[in-house]
């Protein structure tokens, strides 16, 4: 894979940034306090990454993060920002560890893919966990905040990790096949 930038890179970062902000507005459900399971809006970001490397792919997937707040926004602290759009949405870089070539196609490549969406969704939950648990416990009520958090990023996390996945297996071999 190519590390360098090239003008390629930046218009396909740009357009899958475009296309995942577009799938973001078809929601299954929207909670109460933020997050929501889409219609596979990682995905844009997590085929950038698997075609062009974990860097590039932690890198748009924070300004997509950042795109989310300007678009949606629900700040209430610097640090949450930072927490719940530029870290979370950059761990969907985590998903360039699959890399998309026609020379490897087999059952490890598909493998490899799940395990990518894993990182990337688990990296994406353990940031909106941090901040449930530091910013938004009172939510909790007589509930553990660990507990809190992880049942209510889960259950929009988890829908969404496994609708990637299917997405992504599905697309895996038409788009190991388009040229850089």
């Amino acid at each position: 894979m190519e590390k360098k930038w090239n003008v390629k890179m930046l218009a396909e970062g740009g357009i899958m940034i475009a296309l995942a902000t577009l799938l973001s507005y078809v929601r299954v459900f929207k909670m109460p306090q933020g997050g929501s399971v889409t219609a596979g809006s990682m995905i844009p970001i997590m085929i950038f990454a698997m075609r062009w490397g974990v860097g590039p792919g932690i890198l748009v997937g924070s300004l997509y993060g950042v795109l989310q707040c300007i678009l949606d926004p629900q700040v209430y602290y610097p640090i949450q920002f930072f927490l719940d759009y530029p870290i979370a949405f950059g761990f969907l870089g985590l998903a360039g560890i699959a890399k998309l070539d026609n020379k490897s196609m087999h059952k490890q490549s598909y493998l490899l893919t799940i395990l990518g969406v894993l990182l990337s969704i688990s990296g994406r939950f353990v940031s909106h966990l941090l901040s449930g648990v530091i910013f938004f416990a009172e939510y909790a009520g007589e509930q553990n905040p660990w507990v809190y958090s992880a049942i209510y990023n889960g259950s929009y996390l988890l829908p969404e990790f496994i609708i990637s996945t299917i997405i992504l297996i599905l697309l895996w071999k038409p788009l190991s096949n388009i040229k850089k």
